[in-house]
């Protein structure tokens, strides 16, 4: 195929699988180099694996370009999230409306099926094992090393996508050398470790699996997803250092039997051998990367390589499959014009990547510190009453995030002014008594 219609793509994870099948049905030959050996056949993770939520926005995309039915054979749903307190105790909160969930799924899994349909479903071929050292962004020129040879490789494409990560070879070697590139990469002071927790000895699950899972502890959590094999991936989130409950202080198999003994009672119950399956996984750092502009030349960022966020919201893959929905419009809208294309994609998305990440930072403080707060489930459900009176008036923050298309920057705002209302109404007399009545309903009904 002629070169004006070759397309090449860094990276052959979630997004950059995706972005392949949709350019190839555009009628794009997809040339994708990847730099770690086929997860399909290497005994090695996907990448960091956290189990991922698929929502709406992740569901357009797949669905766009026919490939949703197969990921939703690998999808467990979750109506809501189930707190543990300190005694075993159970409360449940329901995400959004009656039939509305969000998707457990496997990183790798998702990961291998999309490389699947990828290389199946359209014209997409993978090149496994090459580390991409630099790009003229100019002229789209990829410079590439076979990892097991050493053979240096050039490429050329009419355009050329980065789709590397949050640790993108493409924006580290290439873009963040050139003139007025912002960039950002900031830590959090938390890291992770994750825990399997396995299926009872007959395959069955041992709590809910059509829920997240959280025990909130204040400065820290324990969340838990439901796999397909009866399994859950539980995620301990906590700071690395400093203070009485702090990784640096989990380091012998004493101490980690004793921490979760003491602080999370039920799962211990559950799995009294954490002590012993406590090395399985690395404990992780979580960073958030932010940059702009998103291209430059004839290469464009896509997913974590543009906006990577912590994953509290959720809403990481989703928002990287959404870049493919929004590049896909831009390209009809366009007429293939990459260009142009290109000009409008950056300052269009920026602005979502950003409040995206904002919102990400936000929630992680409501997991550990406030879901099993009975304030905060009061704050729940007189929102929730409201919203089903006034669907019209009030969206939830989570549904606006979650269940809608709604721009991460304008869900960001609206959040804001919500919280604001229901500020005011926390403060109206005997709001835990009356929280139900017509008064306060009239009262969020004179703020909106």
């Amino acid at each position: 195929m002629e070169n004006n219609k070759k397309v090449i793509i860094v990276g052959a994870g979630l997004v950059g699988s995706l972005w392949a099948v949709y350019l190839s049905k555009a009628g794009y030959s997809v040339t994708i180099y990847e730099r770690r050996p086929d997860i399909r056949k290497a005994e090695i993770s996907a990448g960091k694996s956290i189990n991922l939520a698929l929502s709406n926005r992740g569901w357009k995309a797949l669905d766009a370009v026919g490939v949703g039915d197969e990921i939703r054979k690998i999808a467990i749903p979750m109506h809501g999230r189930m707190m543990h307190d300190m005694k075993g105790n159970l409360t449940y909160q329901q995400y959004g409306k009656d039939g509305e969930a969000i998707y457990s799924v496997s990183r790798g899994k998702v990961n291998a099926t999309m490389m699947d349909i990828a290389e199946t479903h359209g014209n997409a071929t993978i090149h496994y094992n090459h580390d991409c050292r630099k790009v003229d962004l100019k002229n789209g020129i990829v410079y590439l090393t076979n990892s097991l040879t050493g053979e240096e490789i050039v490429d050329k494409a009419v355009v050329v996508f980065a789709a590397d990560g949050a640790f993108s070879s493409v924006r580290y070697n290439s873009m963040q050398k050139t003139d007025r590139f912002q960039y950002s990469q900031n830590y959090i002071a938390d890291g992770y470790r994750e825990i399997l927790l396995p299926a009872n000895a007959d395959g069955s699950y041992r709590m809910d699996k059509n829920a997240l899972h959280i025990w909130p502890r204040g400065r820290f959590m324990l969340i838990a997803l439901a796999n397909e094999d009866g399994s859950f991936t539980c995620t301990l989130f906590m700071p690395h250092e400093g203070g009485e409950n702090a990784f640096d202080k989990l380091i012998s198999k004493e101490t980690v039997d004793n921490f979760f003994k003491t602080t999370f009672p039920d799962f211990y119950e559950m799995m009294p051998n954490i002590a012993d399956a406590w090395e399985d996984h690395p404990l992780s750092a979580l960073a958030i990367v932010r940059c702009y502009p998103w291209h430059n030349g004839k290469v464009a960022l896509m997913g974590d390589a543009a906006h990577a966020t912590v994953p509290f919201y959720g809403q990481g893959m989703n928002a990287g499959f959404e870049d493919c929905t929004v590049l896909n419009e831009l390209m009809h809208k366009h007429n293939h014009d990459w260009d142009a294309i290109f000009a409008e994609y950056s300052p269009l998305r920026k602005p979502d990547g950003d409040s995206l990440q904002d919102l990400s930072l936000e929630n992680y403080y409501v997991m550990r510190d406030y879901v099993a707060d009975p304030a905060f489930l009061l704050r729940k459900k007189i929102e929730a009453k409201f919203s089903t009176l006034y669907p019209e008036k009030w969206m939830p923050l989570y549904s606006q995030v979650t269940f809608s298309e709604i721009r991460y920057s304008v869900a960001y705002k609206q959040g804001q002014v919500q919280n604001g209302i229901m500020d005011q109404v926390m403060e109206m007399p005997n709001i835990e008594q009356n929280w139900d009545s017509e008064e306060v309903m009239q009262k969020i009904l004179s703020l909106c």
